[in-house]
């Protein structure tokens, strides 16, 4: 057994909107982890504390559910017009790999403020109150986001009376723009339809096809009607969570919907790309009570949605499928925005298992596809801790 000291890497623990994660500047990475590859990701899975197979993540920072077992890495961007370059990395909690196939909209919320306290931006970009303007390359999906950071006395504004539906205590407000969100060069619509008949196993849902819009804005998404699976689409973790045909279900719907989309060629490659796509229902407002025990109205909301990440109902919303969720109810006849009740519209307020939440997008048609200019939210970010993370050694 290897008795070898434990590495200390410099890092920082971040939650960003209702995410977690360890963040790194790349510079500060073994330099054999500096590029992508096994090294790589062997380091970031011992970090989190992951395989698992217990799904606790004890001996490492991840926190067992799909919202606290990620990874940030960050460095200065030599791309014309951007202060930084972001990669983030999924862990999977119980197998070995990490996922590097989609964005993390909560956590890009945090980038900013980690750049800027980590002397990643220009300090003359800095005002000594306001705020500053992060120009972060998403290098997981080749995007660009744009977060506005508020400054106060010349440093990261962290604390402020923004309140955030899954996050306990209010912070500071900052504001992300998902520039031109669709994933890489693909469609926002891969089949070329708002609305498909996506075919699946007849003994998961009744007549092996259910409607499904398939869109690629923020994270690829295969959106669902909740009463086309028996539910209401106001369901809180423990129906979907607690239910292991629920969840087989879902991620059969997940497997068939990524190969429709063509981002595998064989439903058994699902299991490789917990990531992606996200799957989700949708129905219209409807009144409940979230799992804070507040109380959402009908009024209140223009739909419900539910979403699962890594083969789990999500306590609230990841920031990506927000996005998704923004850009479908912006095109009409999606089944999110007939959920929505239809129309033309450049924002919604949906419910989620945590409460609610507003996203804008604006959709152009150009040439006969949809693009997506632009998707907003607002999020918070605060450090929760600074210093160095230990790993083993044998590690690398």
């Amino acid at each position: 057994m290897s008795q070898l000291p434990q590495i200390r890497i410099p890092a920082t623990y971040m939650r960003g909107g209702t995410s977690k994660g360890v963040f790194f500047r790349l510079s500060d990475l073994p330099e054999v982890a500096q590029v992508a590859g096994e090294a790589r990701d062997r380091l970031l899975m011992r970090v989190i504390g992951s395989p698992d197979p217990y799904q606790k993540q004890i001996d490492g920072m991840g926190g067992a559910t799909s919202s606290t077992s990620k990874t940030v890495i960050v460095s200065r961007s030599e791309r014309p017009d951007h202060d930084v370059d972001y990669l983030f990395g999924q862990v999977s909690i119980d197998k070995a790999f990490v996922d590097w196939s989609g964005n993390c909209g909560n956590l890009s919320a945090a980038v900013g403020p980690f750049a800027i306290g980590n002397g990643l931006v220009d300090p003359a970009r800095i005002p000594a109150n306001g705020e500053v303007e992060v120009r972060i390359w998403q290098a997981n999906i080749g995007k660009t986001i744009v977060s506005r950071v508020p400054i106060r006395d010349g440093q990261v504004q962290e604390t402020g009376d923004f309140e955030l539906d899954g996050v306990t205590f209010p912070a500071a407000e900052v504001p992300v723009a998902f520039k031109d969100p669709a994933d890489g060069e693909g469609a926002i619509f891969p089949t070329g339809n708002l609305v498909d008949d996506l075919e699946v196993p007849a003994d998961v849902v009744k007549g092996g096809t259910l409607k499904a819009t398939l869109i690629n804005a923020g994270i690829p998404t295969v959106f669902v009607n909740a009463a086309e699976l028996g539910y209401t689409g106001t369901e809180l973790q423990e129906a979907i969570n607690g239910d292991a045909d629920a969840l087989a279900m879902f991620e059969t719907i997940r497997a068939h919907g990524a190969v429709k989309m063509g981002l595998i060629t064989d439903v058994g490659e699902a299991a490789t790309r917990q990531h992606t796509p996200k799957v989700a229902f949708v129905a219209p407002p409807s009144d409940y009570v979230a799992s804070s025990g507040k109380r959402v109205e009908a009024g209140e909301i223009d739909l419900v949605v539910r979403a699962l990440s890594m083969g789990k109902l999500h306590h609230a919303m990841m920031g990506t499928a927000a996005v998704a969720i923004a850009s479908a109810a912006a095109i009409e006849g999606t089944l999110v925005n007939l959920a929505a009740g239809g129309g033309k519209r450049s924002a919604v307020t949906f419910g989620h298992p945590s409460g609610t939440l507003r996203v804008g997008a604006e959709a152009s048609l150009v040439e006969g596809r949809w693009v997506i200019d632009e998707a907003v939210m607002s999020r918070s970010a605060r450090v929760l801790m600074e210093g160095w993370v230990r790993v083993p050694g044998d590690t690398l």
